[in-house]
């Protein structure tokens, strides 16, 4: 009856660990076969109507240099399925963005497929024109410091080191293009973006014009903290 017990016991500490690996195959086959429709989304768009993201973003997710769309490349999938939602909801409201969201969620996970997709793309940061020193170093002081005197603190707080996010939740800054950052920074101080109001609304409407161009200037300048580091390990 020992011997048959520890047979049991020894046959469950096997398959244990065979189980486990089992799981992260089938999650990665899965991830994997989500990341491969939502290029099919970027690339082509959907039947629903949804045209393809690659029209405006890229299909690398970089956008272009205009900054009139943001860079998508690398943020979280949790997030950008989000600002998916809100627009097809119209917690977020687009001319341009709201019908193709409201499109995309006509398909059973269309937007969770678009948003793994660009999640996944590890594209490269475009060189750009950096904006004016006494501009960038402002930029620098907020987003580093913040500012007592206006009761802002600093960017860095919640976007992380550098601007480089805080997943699942928190965008990356480092990279994005001043134009849109300065754009929705607008659009919260003047209360049209809806999403987020307790925090980023707030801020927003401590900053002033300058001061929204400097932080826009100052993280569109400097690469993503995950770029550095794998530039420095291939060294």
């Amino acid at each position: 009856m020992n011997r048959n017990r520890l047979f049991v016991a020894g046959a469950i500490a096997a398959v244990g660990p065979l189980g486990f690996i089992i799981s992260v195959v089938q999650a990665q086959t899965q991830e994997n076969a989500q990341i491969a429709r939502g290029a099919v989304i970027a690339a082509q768009g959907t039947p629903t109507g949804a045209p393809p993201c690659a029209q405006c973003h890229a299909f690398n997710g970089v956008s272009d240099a205009s900054g009139a769309f943001p860079r998508l490349a690398g943020q979280s999938a949790y997030y950008l399925a989000k600002q998916l939602r809100d627009f097809a909801s119209g917690v977020r409201t687009s001319a341009l963005m709201t019908p193709i969201a409201k499109a995309l969620s006509l398909t059973p996970d269309s937007i969770a497929d678009a948003a793994a997709y660009y999640a996944s793309q590890n594209a490269p940061f475009l060189p750009l024109k950096p904006g004016a020193p006494a501009l960038t170093t402002r930029g620098q002081e907020l987003a580093k410091i913040g500012s007592e005197k206006q009761q802002i603190q600093a960017c860095d707080n919640c976007h992380g080191p550098e601007g480089a996010g805080e997943p699942p939740a928190i965008p990356y800054l480092a990279g994005q293009y001043a134009h849109y950052i300065q754009f929705t920074l607008q659009m919260w101080r003047q209360g049209f973006r809806k999403s987020s109001p307790e925090s980023m609304q707030v801020v927003a409407r401590q900053l002033s014009d300058q001061d929204i161009a400097a932080v826009a200037a100052y993280y569109q300048q400097i690469q993503s903290t995950l770029e550095t580091v794998e530039s420095q390990g291939k060294d």
